[in-house]
């Protein structure tokens, strides 16, 4: 059974092609800076947003018209597995991500759930076995269930607490089997509503007991998987404890956690974060913690987390330059689409193209950021800007060879000097004409 009407695998056309069901510049066989966009990209459909989702809203029931959804219970769950990967075959993407509640529904106790995800992630491992498919992460859902009303490694509740461990132990087991090449740890409610109510340091010391335990059982089953933590601020929790790639870099490093993880940053969380998403990337660039990227954007005219497709080719330019200036590039991670069609894209071939804007946007970025790389456009603006580092008292400071003695000394000198322009605006119009041309 088809649930795409039969469509067949996408092609690239180039940017001339007025082809809807076309790539415009997602070339995967295309040699950029020595690797192929393929092997740059790595891209991944969100199983949550693609397959479960219905399209409903605080404000209205489900809009997306699904065959799939004809099915429920566990003939529902084996559905969405098939369609799962027509859509990966014909968008001629390598890689998926699910959490363990999109795959398989709870049952009533947790043996019988854990019972229903055995059979579902059987057939998973049977269709990646026929078509070469790859899970580039899993997680496990900890936040939709009442039960995680208070949290789930920092909640209130020891029973809860234990229940979550069992759940991450059973998701980890799934990942050594299916290969899957990260696991995702995403705290939606491991955050505090009020501080009236909150004992933080106990919360924050548990969670960091709860990643302790699954570094250790992890490493028991010999999973080498890259563990992976998705900062956000905000939603469902008021405040969440991985704020930002900062704020989650501290608690890592406080918690002797950072041998074990990397970050997984979505662009739509940076902006709630009140960052943009190249900060993030930059954040976690230059402090060797990005891992991995889930690839959306948010409106900005709305506060919350939108999760729309990314068409913005400033962003993903600058994302890509990030990522490209890692040190191994994406690494074991890629670019998963953690994207919905709007509720008014209702229709199955709205998930083609929505995928194809999402790719096309990113391996245009690539592009760009590619040949702002080669042309060393940002290199030439920070070697300019920062010259006053490279000789005299500058090098001096650099070198560690300054202290305050030394520093007052030269400043009594009385040397005149002259502060250089920033030329934002102009350095903007660059990037312009580089996302236009390259």
């Amino acid at each position: 059974m088809s649930y795409f009407n039969q469509q067949s695998k996408i092609q690239y056309e180039g940017k001339q092609s007025n082809n809807p069901l076309a790539f415009k510049f997602y070339n995967p066989d295309q040699v950029i800076l020595g690797k192929t966009m393929r092997e740059h990209l790595r891209f991944g459909v969100a199983y949550w947003h693609s397959f479960s989702a219905n399209g409903s809203d605080p404000f209205g029931a489900g809009t997306y018209a699904r065959s799939w959804d004809q099915y429920s219970g566990m003939d529902l769950a084996k559905a969405r597995v098939d369609a799962c990967f027509e859509l990966l075959n014909i968008l001629d993407v390598d890689y998926f991500c699910f959490h363990d509640r999109d795959i398989a529904p709870e049952g009533n106790t947790l043996q019988e759930t854990n019972e229903n995800l055995d059979v579902v992630v059987g057939l998973i491992e049977q269709q990646m076995k026929a078509t070469g498919k790859k899970l580039l992460w899993n997680t496990a859902n900890m936040f939709t269930n009442p039960r995680f009303v208070h949290g789930a490694a920092t909640t209130s509740n020891a029973d809860v607490y234990a229940y979550a461990a069992a759940q991450v132990k059973k998701a980890l087991e799934h990942g050594k089997r299916l290969g899957s090449e990260n696991y995702v740890f995403w705290g939606g409610r491991e955050g505090y509503e009020s501080l009236l109510n909150t004992d933080l340091g106990l919360e924050l010391d548990n969670l960091a007991r709860f990643l302790h335990m699954a570094v250790d059982y992890a490493k028991e089953i010999g999973f080498d998987a890259q563990f992976l933590i998705e900062p956000k601020p905000k939603e469902p929790s008021k405040h969440q404890y991985d704020f930002d790639a900062a704020t989650a870099l501290s608690f890592l490093q406080k918690y002797d956690l950072l041998p074990h993880f990397k970050l997984n940053l979505e662009a739509n969380h940076a902006t709630l974060a009140g960052h943009t998403f190249e900060h993030e990337l930059r954040v976690s660039r230059i402090n060797g913690v990005l891992g991995s990227i889930d690839a959306n954007q948010g409106d900005m005219l709305l506060g919350w987390d939108t999760d729309e497709f990314p068409t913005d080719l400033y962003s993903t330019s600058l994302a890509m330059y990030e990522i490209l200036l890692n040190e191994g590039g994406i690494g074991r991670g890629g670019v998963n689409f953690d994207a919905k069609v709007r509720r008014s894209s209702f229709e199955p071939v709205d998930l083609i193209h929505s995928h194809i804007a999402g790719m096309d946007s990113f391996a245009r970025g690539l592009q760009v950021a590619a040949k702002l790389i080669e042309d060393r456009v940002f290199e030439n603006i920070l070697d300019d800007r920062y010259a006053s580092f490279k000789t005299g008292i500058g090098a001096d400071i650099v070198a560690g060879k300054a202290n305050f003695h030394t520093l007052e000394a030269y400043a009594l000198q009385n040397k005149s000097y002259e502060s250089k322009s920033g030329r934002i605006e102009l350095i903007r119009s660059i990037v312009n004409q580089y996302i236009i041309n390259a």
